[in-house]
């Protein structure tokens, strides 16, 4: 093989969307590579254009996203980028979200209801994304949503050494702002050498009703 070919040899290539560019850049000078120069704008209608600006044929692929508000736009955006990656012929296509959109819909608790966790895993498998890279997801069985690996990582361990090295552990208890999963809860009691304790909030206000205002009663 010739290097005429080179395009054609596995390669890394990290993919940085536009919610978060310096998490993309500290996450290249870690792994000694560089984000891949690309062309993103928002066209007059709130479109999303995406175009990198070299070939991505046979790359291993890495999407980093991460997805604060406004939520939808950065969805959306990392959707078109793992398009684009598939249809110039990328070899594999790994989808990085530090945080996993819409992880709390994921089971019905009522009729009529979305399993929402779920339709972003179908919208990445459509997009192109052939593996999910995810840190502490909302439950453990949105993995299986993906019809593909999942690498499930876990913060744990450096939330509770950041808490004993910046704080003092003296007659202090953590608490978390809901009760979520209670092994993770446990685990990071553990991992702190403290105790921690779950919030349960519960707001059943629908939807258009303000804080404070009265709901009606159901019957």
């Amino acid at each position: 093989m010739t290097a005429n070919w080179i395009d054609n040899q596995k390669n890394l290539m990290l993919f940085s969307g536009r919610a978060h560019p310096e998490l993309a850049e500290q996450v290249a000078k870690e792994l000694d590579i560089r984000v891949t120069p690309q062309t993103a704008r928002d066209f007059a209608n709130g479109e999303i254009f995406v175009r990198f600006e070299e070939s991505v044929r046979g790359s291993d692929a890495f999407v980093l996203q991460s997805h604060p508000a406004p939520l939808n736009t950065w969805v959306m955006e990392q959707l078109i980028m793992i398009d684009a990656l598939k249809r110039g012929s990328a070899k594999r296509i790994t989808a990085v979200l530090p945080f996993y959109p819409y992880a709390r819909q994921d089971k019905k608790h009522r009729g009529r209801e979305p399993i929402s966790a779920r339709l972003i895993a179908d919208l990445l498998k459509t997009a192109g994304a052939d593996r999910i890279i995810t840190v502490d997801l909302h439950t453990d069985q949105i993995q299986g949503f993906f019809d593909g690996p999942v690498d499930h990582m876990h913060a744990h361990s450096q939330l509770a050494n950041h808490i004993r090295a910046g704080y003092n552990l003296e007659n202090i208890t953590g608490g978390l702002p809901r009760l979520g999963p209670r092994s993770r809860r446990r685990e990071m009691g553990r991992l702190a050498r403290r105790s921690a304790a779950g919030v349960h909030s519960q707001d059943a206000r629908p939807i258009g009703t303000q804080p404070g205002q009265v709901q009606p009663r159901r019957r």
